[in-house]
């Protein structure tokens, strides 16, 4: 699948990799601010740093000079990445200064990113924020004095919602307030979460039910009941169909494939070949972006397998190939 991505977008990309002078891929030195963020289950990791002109007597005053970042990811990552660099380097911000950039400041410099890539811009400036609360630890600067609302990381940590990308309670609490995400597909956009097996999306605590705390409830009428199957079929799929016949379960499967598994692959600008169906075996492998990711076969038994399970037959098994 290729993206639509806009030619400021390209071209920083390309400007990166190739080293030209005025880009930002790289790491300084024994820097000022240090920050790390991102997924080893998507592939997308960020690593930021920079370094401040240190004020005499006011480290409030230090200004950022240099930026750096090192990104594990997709174009839009390291362009993304490389427009933060810019952005701070150009107004020449201090690091609180600098945690007033945005995604969307990021997203507008780029000329736009598609929905499914906007995860890239919050990766950038959770690095960012991380590494400012790194700077603010070596020059003794006390955030909650100041009012500045930055944590430390360890902060996040709490009640895990999204399992396949260990996405905690408090984190999915300040993204939907900060990021005005209304939906779940607004979610997994900006930060991936419920991306993948979709387990997390109406199970009690989730998602949907992080989203009615934050902005009221949904009428109820569009709200599955996790309790019960959502139509005849699914009830027929609980119990394991044995009058199936191959073709049957083969369309079935199929079915099941492009209406729930295929457009979240698509997402991250991959796919499924569906290779064999043998039995309650079905045999695939993954496409496109997806089939070198470090999470692919997480990807095929947390969401393949278990939307399979869920929508055809609770025992099948996916087999990659």
């Amino acid at each position: 699948m290729a993206w639509e991505y806009s030619e400021k977008t390209r071209q920083l990309f390309m400007d990166a990799v190739h080293g030209k002078p005025g880009t930002h891929l790289g790491e300084i030195e024994d820097p000022d601010g240090f920050g790390e963020h991102g997924s080893i289950v998507c592939g997308d990791a960020l690593r930021f740093s920079f370094r401040v002109k240190r004020h005499p007597t006011d480290p409030t005053l230090d200004v950022i000079t240099e930026a750096r970042y090192l990104t594990f990811g997709c174009t839009s990552a390291i362009a993304a990445s490389e427009a933060l660099c810019a952005i701070i380097e150009h107004g020449h911000f201090t690091p609180l200064q600098a945690l007033k950039v945005t995604n969307q400041d990021i997203v507008t410099y780029l000329d736009g990113l598609p929905n499914q890539k906007v995860h890239c811009s919050v990766m950038g400036a959770e690095a960012l924020e991380a590494a400012v609360f790194n700077w603010a630890q070596k020059r003794g600067v006390d955030l909650a004095k100041l009012g500045v609302p930055l944590h430390s990381p360890r902060e996040d940590e709490g009640r895990i919602v999204c399992k396949c990308f260990s996405v905690s309670e408090p984190y999915l609490k300040a993204k939907i307030r900060e990021l005005n995400l209304h939906t779940i597909a607004d979610i997994t956009n900006a930060i991936k979460a419920g991306g993948a097996c979709m387990s997390c999306h109406h199970a009690p605590g989730g998602l949907q039910d992080l989203l009615d705390e934050a902005w009221g409830p949904r009428p109820a009428t569009l709200k599955p009941n996790p309790e019960a199957p959502a139509t005849p079929q699914a009830a027929t799929a609980a119990a394991g169909d044995d009058t199936l016949s191959p073709w049957q379960l083969g369309k079935k499967v199929e079915k099941a494939v492009d209406e729930h598994v295929r457009p979240l692959l698509k997402q991250d600008g991959g796919d499924l070949e569906i290779v064999d169906i043998k039995d309650a075996l079905v045999y695939c492998r993954l496409r496109g972006a997806c089939a070198g990711c470090a999470g692919a076969a997480t990807t095929l038994k947390l969401m393949v397998e278990r939307t399979l399970k869920e929508q055809v037959d609770p025992r099948i098994r996916v087999i990659a190939v």
